[in-house]
């Protein structure tokens, strides 16, 4: 628990809240006994300086002396978690997952489908979009059903389809507005159409769950690609004679890469490799998690699949993607941790990976994404060992630092 060192006016919110005393990550670097200050649901200070605009009116002042203050992370891959799903394709499950990630410090969040029929995909898409455009959700990414049957991972098999551009618009348009990003498999009949109908519509066009070779990787990009969903994961090895996708996605400046940080999905050789290469303005922490994060081992469902849990670990539990990897229980508290206790990462590379990255690739990075005046107020209190003490969402205590 930390202390508020001063407090006027009235017991309930104040108008203005002044965060001091913490190591504050900036755009610019950690300043030292930094300043947040939050009026209404945006930041209107972010620095060591004298806080701008506002009459001087109550306000609450907390010392967070010996503490983190960071942006709140953005998760651009998420599936579900706290037990739900967003393939469930409801409003009460939809917001679980949101809450359960709000409380590991994920403020900002795509909604990531899994594989299904087709119809059944633009019904959760529509029923998503609704979320959306009540400001729970940042947008919708498709995971599937357009990807390759050599590398489908945790996705049912006989529901994979060549990414016809008219299926993938039937997608979009289903989402009303809301869809960001569409994974596919760019080799497959129809890819690269698909890639080039993405791009003109304004979403992302995501690699992943691809058997492409380095070339027809390049030829993605050269469409309109321009994220690799979870790198190395899901897609060939980096081989000498063949160096396939992650080869073509990693040098290629136009191109983020997700990693899914968590100790399971990726050495950290793998991840280091990536970071140094693409370096932390084309790397986005990912959780590609499932309903499981946050909750205890057992079995979970995820699109039509039936996973088990083990130690953390979440496996297809029958059928013939039995004993694949099903994305992930992780949370981004957890990735930024192991990231800089770890990987060796610095908190600001960290931060970037986490925040300004992903923000910047969803195009929202006008709102979310760092610790600036005008932005809104989304941010994260870490104490000394990276755990999460204090949540912020649009200037309102998700987790009070005081409370817990």
């Amino acid at each position: 628990m930390v202390g508020r060192t001063a407090r006027t006016g009235p017991a309930a919110p104040a108008a203005r809240t002044v965060l001091t005393g913490a190591r504050v990550v900036l755009p610019t670097g950690v300043v030292e006994n930094g300043r947040v200050t939050v009026e209404g649901r945006h930041i209107v200070e972010a620095d060591g300086g004298v806080a701008d605009g506002g009459a001087a009116g109550s306000a609450t002042v907390l010392d967070l002396t010996g503490h983190w203050v960071v942006p709140g992370f953005v998760d651009m891959h998420v599936h579900g978690g706290g037990g739900a799903s967003f393939s469930a394709g409801t409003p009460e499950e939809a917001l679980t997952v949101v809450r359960t990630h709000l409380r590991h410090g994920t403020t900002t969040m795509l909604a990531s489908t899994v594989t299904g029929d087709l119809d059944d995909l633009a019904r959760q898409a529509a029923a998503l979009a609704e979320l959306v455009e009540q400001g729970e959700l940042a947008g919708v990414h498709f995971e599937g059903p357009f990807i390759s049957p050599h590398r489908c991972g945790a996705h049912q098999p006989s529901l994979l389809r060549h990414p016809d551009p008219a299926d993938v618009r039937k997608l979009i348009d289903a989402a009303r507005g809301a869809a960001k990003m569409l994974t596919l498999a760019p080799e497959l009949p129809g890819g690269l159409d698909s890639v080039r109908l993405l791009a003109d519509s304004g979403v992302i066009a995501a690699v992943g769950h691809t058997d492409a070779a380095y070339d027809a990787a390049l030829e993605a990009v050269e469409a309109g690609a321009t994220v690799a969903t979870h790198l190395f994961n899901a897609m060939p090895p980096l081989l000498h004679r063949e160096p396939g996708p992650v080869a073509a996605l990693l040098e290629d400046e136009r191109v983020t890469v997700e990693l899914i940080n968590d100790g399971t999905h990726l050495h950290p050789a793998a991840l280091g490799l990536a970071f140094r290469l693409a370096g932390a303005d084309r790397v986005a922490f990912i959780t590609d998690a499932m309903g499981a994060a946050g909750m205890s081992d057992g079995t979970y469902p995820l699109g039509p699949m039936e996973v088990e849990v083990t130690d953390g670990v979440a496996r297809i539990s029958t059928g013939p993607t039995a004993g694949s990897i099903a994305g992930s229980t992780l949370t981004l508290d957890r990735a930024f941790a192991r990231a800089v206790t770890v990987d060796g990462l610095s908190v600001p590379e960290a931060v970037r990976a986490l925040s300004a990255t992903p923000a910047r690739v969803l195009g929202l990075d006008d709102r979310v994404g760092s610790l600036e005046a005008g932005k809104d107020a989304d941010l994260v209190v870490l104490g000394e060992d990276f755990g999460v003490v204090g949540v912020m969402r649009r200037g309102a205590w998700v987790i009070d630092p005081e409370v817990g």
